[in-house]
């Protein structure tokens, strides 16, 4: 594997340079332009008051779109807590995602909040960190029941998802960690048992000092029969005894810089871990079928965001890994128990240069309304954000430029995005989160950037085209966090998408969306039957209304290591009819109906149709 872009007229192999570092022993070389980064350095970009423009460019007025009611909410009481402040190690840097579930199944969705861990915590010299469950109380504030729930997670935790693994109309949490994994069953009382043991999917790698950082993971039914499989992402292999520190053994002491200034390592140079992917086995225990499917990653790349997520639309799941400064992958379904590695030939390995670029989260979304699911990753500053546009068939363009979704971005670093139809018009918009890993920035204005980042929010236009919304003064927008994970969802049930972020060593921001439309709007809560998994993941539906049919799919995972709300929602403009749903299970079979009603969201059952209906939440809450 060859890295490109750090040298003019030379070439190195990774294994070489290592974390983008480079070692004392090395004949003289030109002083690197980047370290993490995989693109060449950008001119700085700042304000009209000279604040970098990732912690800047206000307006004093606009449209209203979100508002950070995180403290009026409760979620402030809580705090993500991981290393030091210095970051000098790449695990302190990555941060953790969020999840959104119902998980007491009374119709609201409640916030899980992964957190991290501290050198001193995994050496008894401190009280661990604890991850956090918020209850949603129905009146716009939240509850901690974590101790309660027994979703703690103890340990040094990075991503999540959500599944109903075993069918029984549950949803159940799986955790990703540095070290072994929890997998907690609801246990349909307000608590959860951690089974990941008994499962078989705790994933103990570790060999001595050395263990697997664990990073995305996503839950589908990759070989149809009805069972949600489970696949989890290594990043790399941590060496506690020699950890990654510039100038020591653990990176065979080579100096490891960004934009000439010393830094953490990695990941480029680092050992990477491999890929699992869980066959579901129906009685509570999963095999690890990863070499035999072929999504193991042999190559060790350093996977971070993933998604199960039918890309061509044949009804089989397929499965995209964003991996960090390392190509990606796309695994084809095949239908056999087993994927074709499409990465290159599709198109989704690297960006329109030809280069990998370090990814972080993916977005899914047919943003054109054309039954076409796309894909957008985050990566970091001095790239642009790619948007892998699908001409239908599972094979993609960069069309990031063209869109206007990745030129904004080159300044920031992105971490969690989802599209979401924030304004109800029945076109998906796209949000981004962001945040630097070099705390330093903050120290180098001639950067242009700051190491606390506003989110991104981009209007699609309904042409191909988005525009970036203004962040307004005081604003959800312009509120300035070391964003991570992000989840999305209809929190408040009044038919809008809210955003959770999962901030590196802060309390989450919670955006509730404010924005002033009177568009109307669908949310579809799809329980499967008996040949389909029982929460319906992998099922894909068309609604037409109002002249547009739009596809919305029930996935678990993706974003940045987070799971979001899994009813699809649906903004249908001024539209006060739905022409037709049709609903495409993961079973194979299809459905079509009638929806007589908006404004709602409904339970739709396999096979026998609405089951249920809710209005949305009174006027009081909104």
């Amino acid at each position: 594997m060859l890295v490109r872009g750090l040298y003019s007229g030379v070439l190195l192999t990774a294994m070489l340079i290592p974390g983008a570092c480079f070692s004392q022993s090395m004949p003289e070389q030109p002083t690197p332009q980047q370290g993490m980064a995989t693109g060449a350095a950008q001119k700085a970009n700042f304000d009209d008051q000279h604040r970098p423009i990732t912690a800047g460019g206000y307006v004093k007025s606009g449209p209203i779109v979100f508002e950070n009611v995180a403290v009026k909410a409760g979620l402030t009481r809580w705090r993500n807590q991981t290393g030091t402040a210095q970051k000098r190690l790449i695990i302190e840097a990555k941060g953790s995602g969020v999840c959104l579930l119902d998980y007491d199944r009374d119709g609201w969705l409640d916030i899980y909040l992964v957190n991290g861990s501290t050198m001193d915590a995994l050496t008894g010299k401190a009280a661990s960190p604890h991850a956090a469950l918020f209850r949603n109380n129905h009146d716009g504030t939240f509850t901690d029941v974590t101790q309660k729930a027994g979703v703690g997670n103890d340990r040094w935790g990075l991503g999540c998802a959500v599944g109903d693994y075993d069918n029984d109309g549950w949803p159940d949490l799986y955790v990703t960690n540095l070290g072994k994994n929890r997998l907690y069953h609801n246990n349909h009382n307000g608590t959860f048992t951690d089974t990941a043991e008994k499962a078989g999917v705790a994933l103990d790698e570790s060999s001595g000092s050395v263990v697997v950082d664990h990073t995305g993971a996503t839950f589908g039914d990759f070989d149809g029969d009805g069972r949600l499989d489970l696949f989890v992402a290594g990043y790399i292999r941590y060496d506690f005894k020699n950890p990654p520190l510039a100038g020591t053994k653990g990176v065979n002491f080579s100096l490891c810089q960004y934009r000439g200034l010393n830094v953490m390592c990695g990941p480029r140079g680092l050992q990477g871990a491999g890929d699992h992917l869980f066959h579901n086995n129906g009685d509570g225990t999963f095999s690890d079928v990863s070499k035999k499917a072929g999504v193991s990653d042999p190559n060790g790349f350093y996977g971070l965001g993933v998604l199960f997520v039918d890309v061509n639309g044949d009804g089989k799941p397929d499965l995209a890994v964003a991996n960090d400064s390392t190509p990606n992958y796309l695994y084809i379904n095949k239908g056999d128990g087993t994927f074709s590695d499409q990465s290159y030939m599709s198109g989704y390995a690297l960006n329109e240069e030809g280069r990998e670029v370090s990814n972080m989260g993916i977005a899914a979304g047919d943003y054109e309304n054309n039954g076409h699911m796309d894909l957008v990753n985050t990566v970091f500053s001095d790239d642009t954000n790619v948007v892998f546009h699908n001409d239908g068939t599972g094979n993609f363009e960069d069309e990031s430029i063209r869109t206007g979704l990745g030129p904004p971005t080159v300044p920031f670093v992105g971490f969690g995005d989802g599209f979401l139809d924030y304004d109800n018009d029945g076109w998906k918009d796209l949000l981004v989160v962001n945040g630097h890993v070099y705390p330093q920035a903050d120290e180098h204005p001639d950067w242009g950037m700051s190491y606390a980042q506003r989110p991104l929010l981009f209007h699609n236009e309904g042409n191909g085209h988005f525009t970036v919304v203004p962040a307004v003064e005081g604003t959800g927008l312009a509120t300035v966090s070391v964003g991570r994970g992000a989840a999305f969802g209809d929190l408040f049930n009044d038919g809008k998408i809210d955003v959770v972020i999962n901030n590196l060593d802060g309390s989450p921001v919670l955006l509730r969306n404010v924005n002033a439309d009177h568009n109307h709007w669908v949310e579809l809560q799809l329980v499967g039957g008996a040949k389909s998994p029982r929460d319906a993941v992998g099922a894909t539906v068309y609604l037409t209304a109002g002249g547009i049919r739009q596809r919305g799919d029930v996935l678990s995972g993706g974003s940045y290591l987070s799971s979001n709300d899994m009813r699809v929602h649906f903004g249908l403009g001024q539209a006060a009819r739905i022409d037709s749903v049709e609903i495409h299970w993961p079973s194979g079979a299809q459905e079509t109906l009638k929806l007589h009603v908006v404004d709602r969201i409904y339970t739709i059952t396999e096979g026998k149709g609405i089951t249920g209906m809710m209005k949305p939440a009174p006027a009081t809450l909104r």
